[in-house]
């Protein structure tokens, strides 16, 4: 993911890469200009040369040949090397300047003219190079002020960027937006962060009521759950009971059972968000075991045999009361579709694997089924669509992935593995 600091870097990026281009553009312009005044005006300099000599010639025999710093002639004296020469330009390396050197006839005479070219990098030093370096110093003095003038344009921008970012509403306390401590802002970026100051704030309220609501209501349900818990109890416990009566207080303390799971859920989603949760040194066999005993009264009276195995003891730092409501979820989810056949559980090395032999899930519900009150297509009563969502919650927040597999008519496999367990294996079969 992009970081807020890319903004300024990216602009960076494109204020080097300007100069650069800008840079190179220059060197080819002085290397085209030195060319061309090798390759152009040189030439034509020479050209002019002879034709003004000759003419003068022809009305003084006696005329001087051109003789200057980087210019001379001759008229049937010229060195060995390029006396020769055809008529027209040759380059000629004497060995201690480079030449060119052009070659005129005109009335059985020969006119060599030789003209030292090293002169021109001179030239095109002193009065190109050092006037392009004055104006690419100048330029790129431009350019980094241009940058920092942009960087400190964004700066407001990426403040807003990095607080937005820093606001987590899973967190006890979300953070509020601090326009305080923004640099100088226009109209328009204070604007926008005006409108993120408030909508900070009616986050962070939405997020007190919801705990609050969850904390409360949680709270209030307890109590009558344990009015109904204890009265079908009683019920249960009356010899003159018939077996239809009987039945029915069952599925009521079943609904109980489940209604007091998901409170004491709610309760432990609303305390962890509010104070964070005590972590304590815990056996997740132990854990699972008591989870299990809690769970199998689903399968009472169903043809469903439950079947454990633990290679390891895996022993975690966690709160006991999380480990618990996410195991106790599965569980009870496993045991509520299975209506014959089996419901195994092992613990490894990695974690703890629950089977079951139920209804299953098919393959295109597999990714809804963590959505809050998102039910099976085989859904039972009594059951609140909320538990997988609850698991979900606590194994990301905790790192804990679960993986589940499904096939509709046969079963399902959910795999909970813990990555700071500690592994000590046991004698095969126990626990």
């Amino acid at each position: 993911m992009p970081t807020v600091s890319g903004v300024g870097a990216r602009l960076g990026r494109a204020f080097l890469l300007q100069g650069a281009f800008i840079g190179v553009a220059a060197i080819v312009s002085v290397f085209l200009a030195n060319v061309m005044l090798e390759g152009v005006l040189i030439r034509q300099a020479l050209r002019d040369e002879a034709s003004f000599y000759w003419s003068h010639r022809d009305a003084n025999p006696a005329h001087a040949l051109p003789a200057t710093l980087n210019l001379t002639g001759y008229i049937g004296d010229a060195p060995e090397e390029i006396a020769a020469l055809a008529p027209g330009f040759h380059d000629w390396d004497d060995g201690e300047r480079r030449n060119v050197v052009y070659v005129t006839d005109r009335a059985g005479e020969r006119l060599v003219l030789v003209f030292d070219r090293s002169g021109v990098g001179r030239l095109v030093v002193l009065f190109g190079l050092l006037p392009l370096a004055l104006v690419l110093l100048v330029l790129y003095l431009s350019t980094w002020l241009a940058f920092r003038a942009s960087r400190r344009a964004f700066s407001p921008v990426i403040a807003l960027a990095r607080q937005v970012r820093e606001l987590d509403p899973s967190a006890p306390e979300p953070g509020r937006f601090d326009r305080s401590s923004l640099p100088s802002t226009d109209d328009e970026v204070q604007e926008l962060a005006d409108a993120l100051a408030r909508y900070s704030e009616r986050l962070s309220e939405f997020i007190a009521r919801e705990r609050e609501f969850t904390r409360d209501a949680s709270h209030e349900l307890r109590s009558p759950l344990t009015v109904i818990h204890i009265s079908a109890e009683l019920l249960l416990a009356d010899e003159r009971l018939s077996d239809a009566s009987r039945r029915a207080a069952e599925r009521i303390r079943r609904a109980a059972n489940d209604m007091d799971e998901l409170t004491r859920a709610f309760l432990l989603l609303a305390r962890e968000s509010e104070t964070g949760l005590p972590t304590i040194a815990l056996c997740v066999n132990d854990v699972v075991a008591a989870e299990l005993e809690r769970a199998r009264v689903l399968a009472e009276d169903k043809p469903v045999e439950l079947r454990m195995h633990a290679s390891h003891r895996l022993h975690l730092d966690a709160p006991e009361r999380v480990l618990a409501v996410l195991v106790g979820n599965l569980l009870r989810n496993a045991f509520s579709y299975t209506d014959r056949g089996e419901v195994e559980v092992t613990i490894d090395a990695q974690g703890v694997v629950i089977r079951d032999t139920g209804v299953g899930i098919a393959p295109e519900r597999l990714a809804e089924i963590y959505r809050p009150f998102a039910r099976g297509e085989s859904a039972r009563r009594g059951g609140f669509g909320v538990g997988l969502s609850i698991v979900r919650r606590l194994s990301e927040r905790f790192g804990w992935p679960v993986r589940i597999e499904s096939q509709p008519g046969v079963g399902t496999r959910v795999e909970v593995r813990f990555p700071d367990a500690r592994a000590e294996p046991v004698a095969q079969g126990g626990q």
